[in-house]
């Protein structure tokens, strides 16, 4: 098949970004050809500010290299810009002569910083700040000359101010505004970062209006001179005043534009062979200057070049993080409030604290933070979301707190950290050798950092400091994915929720018959999707779809837990806890027939065999059988314990019966398989002895009866259990219980656990749900029992099943056969 012809007009972030999306998904589909009209390849326009500080060199933000468009078949034309459209013959020419023909063409122009229409402006020594010959500029004067201005009080005007003091120069910083940075601060929070980049060295003029900028003896601009009379020395005047989207070549071919090139939702211009994606563009109205929301538009736009036809993109929600080193600053959405709006500020000057929080209603719709940034992340997430933080209003103020508690000393301000500072206590990476992958590697994602440095890879406890230090770095470029929209992974771009709801509504029963239908983009799927994909399915049709065992995680395919060495850990279920003098004799057996080196007390009040061979498993299971004992699920995303205390039938401060009925509990949910591991406990009285507090169903005994909370949890980030209801009866605690474990069941995404569900849907939903709704209680609670029903011990089965069986393969030894010389 013959290769359609793609012209690229730009070569910048936004379009090679597209073009990387492209290459994903449809990598023979295309002839690319790109033009830009500067002569590097793409860089990391982001990352001019640490090279005029000279914290970088133009080398270290390459983002696509030569080689890059070599290996992708894409041929380059750099230094020469494009000056015609001739859209009826589908060509481009550029300004040397060189001609393209086109099938389809992508405009990514950019913009054009705007200049201050006032007499000097084209002095020498008067520059803008936009590329890598505005940056070379400006370092070449900051050795030779003294005094520097920058006009312009914004994101780009600071980070240049920035950079030019740090490479010696005298700066003044001039703004119309009453306040430096007016679009992305309120008053207080601005003055604070005033006063801190006052410090740096930073001189501020506000409230001034250039009226001319004078020449020297030289012709080079030597001063500036204000509408009020005044003038300042000025070796150096940088012009970052704002951008204008670079329209002229869409507007001299005809395409619509109207303060940049009009497009849809899919990026197309009102020529459908024409696309436009980046700064150029106006999208439904807006123009957007932020990198975030143009890779967004990127990866909508090369869905459709690649004809998918699925993607659409619907605008964004911006965030601002200034790039200064030492100084955390974090705004988004509508921070500055207004009618119907209420505001929760917290401003501590000594301290060096300032946050406001804007509501409309019960919904955060913008935050502007200074000084403490730790949680601006979580705020983003909450305000492009539109979640209802009705339960959480109360301390939303004092954050999320979704730093792990342990792993990194405490820290929570990564801005103060030194590059030295451990981040992930996991994998021993520190900020430096993170700082220096996103800079090196230009990265701009949670993921993209995952895979290059492994911090916050393992426990997750880290999560919430490293994507600090990626805003840090890469300001506003970073966006947290849209947790509504997150696709389940690279295989497809639907999302778990999507994806859930397709096999319900579908009546989907195997994982081949969901791929198809849903048009996954690799064959097999991956080790991200297929257990996921492979849960929904048995969860959603329960005796009805297969469960692939192929697809489940090797713990769950071995029922048992593997360790370092490659030996298992055998964990027999104790109800309840509790245990009997013959079953503590059958694990003493086991231990010493099949010689396992160490056996161990768990938390869940359960006893652990490790290092157990794996061909030793079946017939360990064999031995527990004939004792009356189970697998323990110490290994799955499933039921793990119900912890309980000794409650009334021992204690004299018990009230109800806590061991009887964490027995029930226990043997109802055995084989229940969840998004991802599930613990309960009861207690038989307030003190809670069982820890009740922090499991994903808590049970605590009172005189009257029993209180419920749901989705606590005591891992990395310990979270307390939220009240759920108060019951009289222990079957009631089974239905409530029972009920909202299988609403988690049904609308957890795999791998999160009660207490992000609960945060996701929130915790009035499943009240609703489940206590509010006592048709749909016993719905949710009889669908649960027939879930379980005719469940065996998968012990017993793999003990009982033929070696060569599909069940028995799994612990057959392979023997291998030394190869004979001839």
């Amino acid at each position: 098949m013959e290769k359609k012809r793609l012209v690229m007009v730009g070569n910048g972030m936004a379009g090679c970004r597209t073009l990387e999306e492209l290459l994903k998904i449809a990598p023979e589909m295309y002839d690319i050809t790109v033009f830009g009209a500067e002569p590097h390849p793409n860089y990391n326009r982001i990352l001019l500010s640490p090279v005029l500080a000279g914290e970088m060199t133009v080398q270290d933000i390459i983002l696509n290299d030569w080689d890059w468009y070599r290996d992708n078949n894409i041929t380059l034309h750099t230094g020469k810009k494009i000056v015609k459209i001739d859209r009826k013959a589908r060509k481009v020419f550029a300004d040397d002569g060189t001609e393209a023909e086109y099938d389809r063409l992508l405009l990514a122009t950019g913009s054009n910083p705007f200049i201050l229409p006032v007499p000097g402006k084209d002095l020498p020594g008067v520059i803008a700040y936009r590329d890598i010959a505005d940056t070379d500029a400006m370092i070449e004067a900051a050795a030779t000359r003294k005094h520097a201005v920058v006009i312009g009080a914004g994101l780009l005007g600071l980070e240049a101010a920035n950079g030019l003091a740090l490479r010696g120069m005298q700066v003044t910083v001039v703004h119309l505004a009453p306040w430096i940075m007016e679009r992305q601060l309120d008053k207080p929070s601005a003055d604070m970062l005033q006063a801190s980049l006052e410090k740096k060295g930073l001189a501020f003029l506000l409230e001034k209006q250039t009226e001319s900028l004078i020449a020297g003896a030289d012709g080079r601009v030597s001063a500036v001179r204000f509408k009020s009379g005044e003038t300042i020395p000025a070796d150096l005047v940088v012009m970052a005043a704002g951008i204008r989207p670079n329209t002229t070549l869409a507007e001299s071919a005809g395409i619509h534009c109207n303060r940049g090139i009009v497009v849809n939702d899919t990026l197309q211009t009102y020529d459908p062979k024409i696309y436009a994606v980046g700064e150029c563009v106006n999208h439904r109205g807006i123009a957007y200057g932020l990198v975030a929301p143009l890779f967004e538009q990127a990866k909508v736009c090369a869905n459709h070049l690649a004809q998918y036809g699925i993607g659409t993109y619907k605008g964004s929600v911006t965030s601002t993080k200034l790039k200064v080193t030492g100084i955390d600053v974090f705004s988004a959405g509508n921070f500055m409030g207004g009618p119907g709006c209420d505001d929760i500020v917290l401003h501590d000057p000594a301290g060096g604290v300032y946050k406001r929080l804007v509501l409309e209603g019960e919904r955060l719709v913008g935050a502007c933070l200074y000084g403490d940034t730790a949680d601006g992340s979580w705020y983003f997430q909450l305000i492009k979301d539109g979640q209802d933080i009705h339960a959480v209003r109360d301390h939303l103020m004092f954050g999320q707190n979704h730093l792990g508690d342990v792993g990194h000393k405490g820290q929570t301000q990564a801005a103060s950290m030194p590059d030295t500072a451990e981040v992930c206590g996991c994998n021993g990476v520190c900020k430096g050798t993170i700082v220096k992958a996103i800079k090196e590697k230009g990265l701009f994602s949670l993921d993209d950092v995952r895979k290059h440095t492994k911090a916050s890879s393992s426990c997750g406890s880290c999560t919430g400091l490293v994507e600090q230090i990626l805003a840090s770095c890469v300001g506003g470029a970073y966006t947290p994915a849209d947790s509504s929209s997150k696709p389940m992974c690279g295989c497809t771009d639907m999302n778990h929720g999507d994806v859930r709801a397709a096999i319900r509504d579908r009546h989907m029963i195997d994982i081949p018959t969901v791929m198809r239908e849903l048009k996954w983009k690799t064959p097999n799927g991956c080790a991200s999707c297929r257990p996921a994909l492979n849960y929904y399915l048995i969860s959603t049709w329960p005796h009805e779809a297969k469960d692939d065992a192929q697809s489940r995680f090797i713990n769950e395919r071995a029922h048992a837990n593997i360790q370092k060495d490659g030996t298992y850990s055998v964990v027999p279920r104790m109800w309840g806890g509790l245990t009997t003098p013959g079953e503590l004799r059958a694990i003493a057996d086991a231990a010493e027939k099949y010689k396992v080196p160490t056996v161990k007390v768990t938390g869940g009040q359960r006893i652990d065999l490790l290092g157990v061979k794996k061909d030793d498993l079946p017939a360990m299971w064999a031995d527990f059988a004939k004792a009356g004992m189970v697998s323990g699920h110490a290994y799955g995303k499933s039921l793990r314990t119900v912890k309980t205390c000794v409650g009334a039938e021992h204690c004299r401060f018990g009230t109800q019966l806590s061991m009887g009925l964490g027995v029930k509990l226990e043997k109802m949910l055995f084989g229940m398989y969840s998004p991802h591991k599930v613990k309960l406990a009861v207690s038989g009285c307030p003190r809670n002895c069982a820890e009740a507090g922090i499991k994903d169903v808590g049970v605590i005994g009172v005189e009257s009866g029993y209180e419920i909370y749901v989705a606590g949890n005591g891992g990395i980030k310990t979270e307390v259990a939220q009240f759920f209801c108060k019951v009289a009866s222990d079957d009631e605690v089974m239905e409530y219980s029972g009920a909202f474990l299988q609403l988690y069941r049904e609308e957890g995404w795999y791998l999160e656990r009660t207490v992000h569900y609960i945060e996701r849907v929130g915790l009035d939903y499943v009240k609703g749900k489940v206590v509010d709704d006592a048709e749909n209680r016993k719905a949710l609670y009889e669908r649960l029992l027939f879930a379980l029903q005719d469940y065996k011990d998968p012990w017993l089965e793999r003990a009982e099943a033929d070696a060569k069986s599909e069940l028995g393969r799994e612990f057959r030894t392979i023997a291998i056969k030394q190869a004979m010389k001839a």
